[in-house]
This record gives C-alpha cells, sequence and structure tokens, in this order.
C-alpha cells in the first residue's frame, strides 16, 4: 500500500511541473507576440541654435617682441649689469665687452688721420709755392718780351747783330718753357693734393669705423621689455662681427603682448582667416579661458625643408604656424592681483580658433548624419548624407544638405524642417541596420 501512494504522489509531482513548464511557454510566446516590435532608438528633433564651427590646435606662448641681443665686437665680458628677470629700459646700459684693444686701433687711427691732414697741408703748401714761381716767371717772360721788342727795332734798323737778336729770342722762349714747367708742376701739386685729401677721407672713414666697434662694446638695450633669457656671465668671451650675427648673449621680451603660436594641419588652414576670435586655454591656468584674435598666418609649412628631399615626403603631418595675440582684457584680473606678468615664454597651450558662425542654424545632432549608397540597381554607388526621419515609428530615410558643425551639432541647409524628429542613435543602428521603412521603437518607450 505504501508503495502505491508514493507511486502516486511522484505522478502529481510530475504533472505539475508539465504544467508549470506549459505556462511558462505559453507566457513567454503570448509576451514575444504583444512585446513592441522594432529597432531600439534614440530620437532627437531639429532646432535652431547657434553653431560655431571651430578648428583646434595646440602650441605654446612667446612675447609676440622679442629682441635677441648678440655681441657686434669679439672679446671677453668685463661688466654685467642684469641679471635674467630684470626690467630693463630703452638705452639701458647691459654689459661691456673689454675695450682695450678697440681703444689701441682708435688711438692709431686718430694719428694716420692726422697724418693724412699734415701731408694734404703739405701738398697745398707745395701749390702755392709753384703758384708764386709762376708768378715770378711771368714777370721775367713780361721783361724779356719788352727786351725782344726792342731788339727787334734795333735789328730792323741795323743797330744790333742777328746774335744779339737772337739772344734776346732765346730769353723770351726760356721765359715760356719755364712757366710752361711750373704750370705742370702746379697740376702734379694739385693731383698731389687731390690724393692727400683721399687719403684724409678714408683715414677719417677708418677712425669713424673703429670708433664705432669701441661704442659697440659698450651694449645698450634697444627696446623696453624683460631679460627672459640671459645666456653668459661675466668674464666670459663673446664672438662676433658686423657682418654676421655673433655670440646669443640675452634676450629681451616685452611681456606685456603676448602671443600663442600653434601648429593647424593643412586640411583645417584654409578655413582659418586674420582676426578670427580665438578662446585659448593655458595649461597653466586650469578652467580658465582666454580670448585672442587671429594675426598672422604662415604661407608655408612649418615642418617643410625647402630644397630637400626630405620636403617631397607626403607621408609626413604637414602643419602651419598661425599666431595669435592675447587680449589683455581677458586677464585683466590677473594684472591687478600680481606685480608680475601671468604668462611666461614656453607655456604649454591648446587654441580654438572660431572660423565660422551662423545663428538660427536648423540643425540636429551630428551622430544623426550618415552615408549611405542611394544608387539604384544597376547605377553607379552614389553615396549620400542621409537621416532617418523617426516617422510613425517607421524610418524615413532622407537625404539632406549640411553647413558648418560644432562639437555637438550640424546645421542642415536642406532636406529637413523644423521640429522634425530624427533618429540620433545608436551609432550601429544608424550606420548598419536601419534601412527605408525599418520599424522603431523608442529607447525611453522601450523602458517603460
Amino acid at each position: 500500500m505504501a508503495r502505491k501512494k508514493k507511486s502516486g504522489k511522484r505522478k502529481w509531482i510530475l504533472l505539475g511541473l508539465l504544467l508549470a513548464i506549459v505556462g511558462i511557454a505559453g507566457f513567454v510566446i503570448y509576451k514575444n507576440k504583444t512585446a513592441p516590435k522594432g529597432e531600439v532608438v534614440d530620437t532627437a528633433k531639429a532646432e535652431k541654435r547657434t553653431i560655431k564651427e571651430s578648428v583646434s590646435a595646440s602650441g605654446r606662448i612667446y612675447p609676440e617682441t622679442e629682441v635677441i641681443i648678440s655681441s657686434d665686437v669679439s672679446g671677453e665680458i668685463v661688466e654685467l649689469y642684469v641679471e635674467e628677470g630684470d626690467s630693463v629700459a630703452y638705452g639701458q646700459i647691459l654689459l661691456r665687452v673689454d675695450p682695450e684693444v678697440f681703444l689701441s686701433a682708435v688711438e692709431r687711427g686718430e694719428a694716420n688721420l692726422n697724418n693724412a691732414k699734415s701731408n694734404l697741408a703739405t701738398t697745398k703748401a707745395q701749390i702755392a709755392t709753384n703758384e708764386a714761381q709762376k708768378l715770378e716767371l711771368k714777370t721775367s717772360l713780361t721783361q724779356a718780351n719788352r727786351v725782344h721788342d726792342r731788339n727787334k727795332e734795333l735789328f730792323e734798323d741795323g743797330v744790333i747783330s742777328q746774335e744779339q737778336f737772337d739772344q734776346s729770342l732765346a730769353q723770351v722762349e726760356s721765359a715760356q718753357a719755364s712757366i710752361a714747367s711750373a704750370d705742370a708742376n702746379i697740376r702734379a701739386a694739385r693731383e698731389s693734393s687731390k690724393a692727400a685729401e683721399y687719403t684724409v677721407l678714408s683715414s677719417q672713414a677708418s677712425l669713424k669705423e673703429l670708433k664705432t666697434n669701441l661704442s659697440r662694446t659698450t651694449i645698450k638695450s634697444p627696446t623696453s621689455g624683460v631679460i627672459s633669457s640671459l645666456s653668459i656671465e661675466k668674464g666670459e668671451r663673446v664672438v662676433g662681427t658686423a657682418q654676421m650675427a655673433g655670440t646669443e648673449i640675452m634676450r629681451i621680451s616685452d611681456l606685456s603682448t603676448m602671443e600663442a603660436q600653434v601648429e593647424v594641419t593643412e586640411n583645417d588652414i584654409l578655413k582659418v582667416a586674420l582676426n578670427d576670435e580665438v578662446l585659448v586655454e593655458v595649461d597653466a591656468y586650469i578652467d580658465r579661458k582666454f580670448k585672442g584674435y587671429v594675426t598672422e598666418i604662415a604661407n608655408s609649412a612649418a615642418n617643410a625643408a625647402s630644397g630637400t628631399s626630405n620636403s617631397l615626403n607626403t607621408d609626413q603631418v604637414t602643419n602651419f604656424i598661425v599666431k595669435i595675440r592675447l587680449d589683455a582684457n581677458s586677464y585683466d584680473d590677473l594684472l591687478e592681483n600680481n606685480s608680475s606678468y601671468p604668462f611666461r615664454p614656453g607655456m604649454s597651450t591648446s587654441v580654438e580658433i572660431i572660423t565660422n558662425v551662423v545663428d538660427d542654424a536648423l540643425s540636429i545632432p551630428i551622430q544623426a548624419v550618415t552615408i549611405r549608397d542611394l544608387s539604384e540597381e544597376g547605377e553607379e554607388e552614389r553615396l549620400e548624407e542621409v537621416i532617418f526621419l523617426y516617422n510613425a515609428d517607421t524610418a524615413k530615410i532622407t537625404e539632406i544638405e549640411t553647413g558648418i558643425q560644432d562639437d555637438e551639432f550640424i546645421q542642415i541647409i536642406s532636406g529637413i524642417n523644423q521640429d522634425d524628429e530624427v533618429v540620433s542613435g545608436p551609432y550601429s543602428s544608424l550606420s548598419k541596420v536601419l534601412e527605408d521603412g525599418s520599424e522603431l521603437r523608442k529607447k525611453e518607450d522601450d523602458k517603460k
């Protein structure tokens, strides 16, 4: 009897389990039949917004005006009056190079000039002497002509002999020859005087050059600013000539006007224009954006190796230097709270150059736009920008024309109207799954 009771109990248990399984299966089938169908998607409405198109770049902060001080003469630095970080004014003496060698050269130059002037005076005195001699010879010629004129009359009257007549004639000719010789001496003396004048001018120019070199041993500040870099110490030697840049001694920077120098890729450089507004972030100032504007755009690539084969390598990234002046009004508070300048040369920076702004632009999220092949069977591939309109739980593919974009939204020029609802995600559905007429359901409805 006990065995029969146990067997009957097992049958009821098995029957109960079977009914439970059938019930669960029926419930699942029912849920699948009654569950909403379609791809779960995010949606967004087309709205009017202000779109700011921008170009991002990075670089460093530099003074807009920076002067490199180098020596025009060679020698030892005997005096150094400034230190790095000092403020200097225009014309202030910065340092002195040992002037002894240049002082000796100036003294030799002055001696040479005095000697040249002495020679010039001698030649001028010789001219005066020769001209005085010529006057005496002219007097002698006049006297000889008178004597000869009288002898000519006496000779014609037969009073004097031929010999006496010839002697008077010879005296006239001798006096004329002497005058001609005196003229030649005068001309020679004048030429010597000109040569002496040129020697004086040459000596004066040489002395001027020597004095200039001497003055260059005292180096003065060509501008007002701050010593941003000091490369030498007192007692070190510097090398320099007037024809080429010598040893770099220091740099003077005007820290009151700073600029950001950034590298912009060749894909973005054509969008950038002079005076474009710029938002500047400096790593030293966290969560702070400064304002600026574009002042200079390079015409040549920063990494172009002119005249070498490397410049023909198209694999490397091509960047162009863009200079951006920082607007002092955007950091007035830093100037008030600090006695020193807030920016230092070489600080890292990242910028956002606003290249275009459109107000009231009809726009949608960027991720809502995708590329699809709209060609029909037998036609060549035709890739176009499209969006999927959310229309009564159905996807409607729509070709669009886009404009500018920012980090979140893209301008729609044509293809949709304001308040149209578009599918904005997920990316996998937009890029591969959705087709024209696909069934859809919103994610928020699916969660409910």
